[in-house]
């Protein structure tokens, strides 16, 4: 862990680590606690991602995260991480009715947020609402590849790309989410060579979640990662088994409730009251 709070991570910075060929690791997170051990870890860039809706919520799937409430938990996040580069999760229907909602909404991950970028799922024909964002001032991480709000359209979560022409549209989007505006690119769930085509085809940074390695950042769910979760994708294996750990702690503390194994009280009477006194 360092010793001193790490320099704050802008987007230039990112843009300097992808240009220098230094990989950056990207994690979720949904709450200040968590927030602050990452940035203490040295973690760049974090993700207010809508799966909170099911890590968090419990809810059964990213399309039910409510927009208030990611917009309040991107801000706890922004406030346990200071030097950390946040992204905040524009959720299903909070930009794909009209753009001036998107816009407007867009604008309150940035001011009540506290975020420095926002993330859409895009494909080619959201360029117009990108460019009115690039406009307005609002960095924007365009999500290209698999997209999980349209996963009841799609029957279901899959990878995106596996055909040549699946493929060359993916490469299409992200280079017109460039062409309008768009200051980074997140690409899901798709075969190593479109994101190694990306990569050499665009000129910013390019997070993968389970693109292969040619991106420059990778991201996943943090909770997949410490084993906190019943499955996990392929691409997200654990580190470690904190469910156990956890599990293990809180049995820990039913055994010395049930022992009233309490330790030393620290609170006494100031007046010297008896508790017949009381």
């Amino acid at each position: 862990m360092p010793d001193t709070p790490p320099k704050p991570c802008s987007l230039r910075t990112l843009c300097r680590m992808a240009e220098q060929g230094e990989r950056f690791a990207c994690l979720t997170a949904y709450d200040a606690t968590t927030a602050r051990h990452l940035e203490r870890a040295g973690i760049p860039l974090l993700l207010t991602g809508d799966t909170a809706a099911e890590v968090v919520l419990g809810l059964p799937g990213t399309i039910h995260a409510p927009l208030d409430f990611l917009i309040m938990i991107t801000a706890a996040v922004k406030r346990g991480a200071p030097n950390t580069f946040v992204m905040g999760d524009m959720p299903f229907l909070s930009y794909q009715c009209e753009e001036a909602e998107g816009i407007r909404n867009a604008g309150r991950f940035l001011t009540e947020g506290r975020a420095d970028a926002v993330k859409l799922e895009v494909d080619g024909t959201f360029t117009g609402l990108v460019s009115q964002l690039d406009r307005a001032g609002i960095p924007v991480c365009a999500h290209i590849g698999s997209r999980p709000q349209r996963a009841k359209h799609d029957g279901g979560y899959r990878a995106a790309g596996r055909t040549h022409a699946d493929a060359a549209r993916i490469v299409e989007d992200a280079i017109r989410m460039e062409e309008a505006g768009a200051c980074m690119l997140l690409i899901e769930a798709t075969p190593a060579e479109v994101s190694q085509q990306i990569v050499e085809r665009t000129s910013i940074p390019v997070i993968g979640c389970g693109a292969g390695p040619a991106c420059h950042g990778q991201i996943v769910v943090t909770q997949d990662i410490l084993g906190l979760t019943d499955w996990q994708p392929a691409f997200a294996q654990p580190v470690t088994d904190m469910a156990s750990s956890l599990q293990a702690a809180a049995q820990r503390w039913i055994t010395k409730v049930a022992a009233a194994d309490l330790g030393e009280h620290p609170y006494t009477m100031v007046d010297q009251t008896t508790t017949s006194d009381i």
